[in-house]
């Protein structure tokens, strides 16, 4: 049994033409769709980058209990269950969280990775060699990590030389070893199309894009306000659109090396993503702290399992199943209890594996999907709180939580969500404020945008019931609860 993971941070999924798109050019995203299982309604769980990877090791939403980290030492990992069990992984990848304090325990469970500097503010290259004049336009980020990639970027001038080529290069590279071996896990992961969208001109050109030192490339996690144009969000899709086309040009690569060797009728094949990405739709730039709207929940998804019919697939799904469908495939027993449940009754019938799901990000509104109507509770309060982290690893994204937090640490008794191993439970902070957007209630069948949303007391009661069993179910922190105002 063989499997390859190929993922790409930020693919936001009305921007590729299996999805609908007509204006960005991925011809090889369109092949692929050809070759596989296509999910329809397929879903991220726990925002953004490291909460989704957590998903994908553990089978298990931690959105409730934690903000952005490590894998815990409670948690299990399907990978290293996999490596226990004679499956040979592998990863190679230019993400750079999975070097920082807030991702450092992720890249460790394979049996090898391989990774590759320069990604965002990847603080890899000396600063001195920054050019800022790159980043001429007005509306772009600014600050450390801005600096951070101008000084990276004086290493990759060449296309053969940005992370994200050497990555799919190290990828075939494994390919071409071991395509003749068995029970192997290969994940190629990308952190391109994610911001800054930086790019070759060979792809900018076929977008007319500005001139590369008035480009609009890196926006901040903001609304729309007055000082940014239509002209200038234009602008900013082409730069996503030429970044998606250049990850397209080199996904087609790997098509190509399956193709060559016939591995479609005897290898997993999975392609998909974290989350999806703002590119000024309802009034929002980014990802984080607007509500989990389709746009940035609603993911792309392709999945090519042998003997398995090609076509659409309608059933919900999310980033948690993955783990118990990898398990199934390898024939490896779950050494705990999952959220996420196999795919295999999508893929042979479009079967439904779950009544409804889970979603958000820490300190943010709480999701829930049923396949008709999608609610997003606000929080009680316009404090936000109570609000909580409960981890071994108190890390944030770069460094570690401030002593101050640290003093107020109490050691709490083991749930479900630490396989019963006690654990610290802190206090957390939180920019979000989900108090002002309140309770969202939609029709996805009638309103699949989410333009209108709609006030039914009745319907409102109901998914918040449903979103308490839920939350029970997974053993949810009664301060979370609390926060929503789902208990007192």
């Amino acid at each position: 049994m063989r499997a390859v993971m190929i993922m790409f941070d930020t693919l936001t999924r009305r921007y590729l033409e299996p999805y609908g798109n007509s204006w960005v050019q991925t011809p090889n995203f369109r092949r692929l769709a050809e070759r596989t299982q296509v999910f329809d309604r397929f879903y991220g769980g726990s925002m953004p980058c490291m909460p989704a990877r957590r998903e994908l090791h553990t089978g298990r939403y931690n959105h409730c209990h934690r903000a952005w980290g490590p894998l815990e030492p409670f948690d299990e990992s399907v990978i290293e269950r996999m490596s226990s069990q004679g499956i040979y992984t592998h990863l190679v990848t230019d993400h750079s969280h999975y070097f920082e304090d807030g991702g450092c325990t992720y890249h460790n469970r394979y049996c090898t990775w391989e990774g590759f500097r320069g990604q965002e503010g990847d603080r890899w290259v000396p600063r001195k060699a920054a050019d800022m004049e790159l980043n001429g336009n007005r509306n772009n980020k600014q600050g450390l990590s801005v600096e951070q990639h101008m000084a990276n970027r004086s290493r990759m001038e060449e296309e053969a030389k940005m992370p994200s080529v050497r990555t799919i290069d190290a990828g075939l590279e494994f390919l071409s070893q071991y395509e003749t071996e068995d029970n192997w896990f290969l994940q190629i992961e990308c952190f391109d199309p994610h911001e800054p969208f930086y790019v070759p001109e060979k792809y900018r050109r076929m977008y007319e894009c500005r001139d590369c030192r008035e480009a609009y490339n890196w926006p901040c996690y903001q609304p729309v306000d007055s000082k940014i144009t239509e002209e200038d969000l234009e602008n900013l899709r082409r730069e996503y659109g030429a970044l998606l086309t250049m990850c397209d040009y080199h996904l087609g690569r790997i098509l190509d090396f399956l193709d060559e060797h016939n591995m479609w009728e005897n290898t997993l094949i999975i392609v998909n993503t974290d989350h999806g990405f703002f590119l000024g739709e309802k009034g929002y730039l980014g990802k984080n702290y607007p509500p989990m709207y389709d746009e940035m929940v609603h993911i792309p998804f392709f999945i090519s399992y042998p003997g398995c019919e090609r076509g659409r697939r309608n059933a919900l799904a999310q980033t948690i199943d993955i783990a118990p469908t990898l398990l199934e495939y390898f024939g490896v027993e779950c050494s705990h209890e999952m959220d996420g449940k196999s795919m295999m009754p999508i893929l042979k019938g479009d079967e439904p594996i779950h009544d409804s799901i889970l979603f958000g990000i820490h300190g943010g509104q709480g999701n829930i999907y049923d396949g008709r109507y999608l609610f997003m509770k606000g929080c009680a309060n316009e404090a936000n709180e109570p609000l909580v982290n409960l981890t071994l690893m108190p890390t944030q994204m770069r460094g570690f939580m401030p002593s101050k937090v640290l003093k107020q640490g109490e050691l709490v008794n083991g749930s479900r969500f630490t396989n019963g191993i006690p654990v610290m439970k802190y206090p957390a902070g939180t920019y979000l404020r989900p108090y002002k957007y309140g309770d969202l209630l939609f029709d996805m069948e009638t309103d699949p945008v989410q333009e209108h949303p709609i006030e039914d007391h009745k319907i409102k009661e109901a998914m918040c019931r449903k979103l308490m069993a839920a939350m029970d179910r997974i053993e949810a922190p009664n301060e979370e609860f609390i926060r929503l105002g789902l208990r007192g």
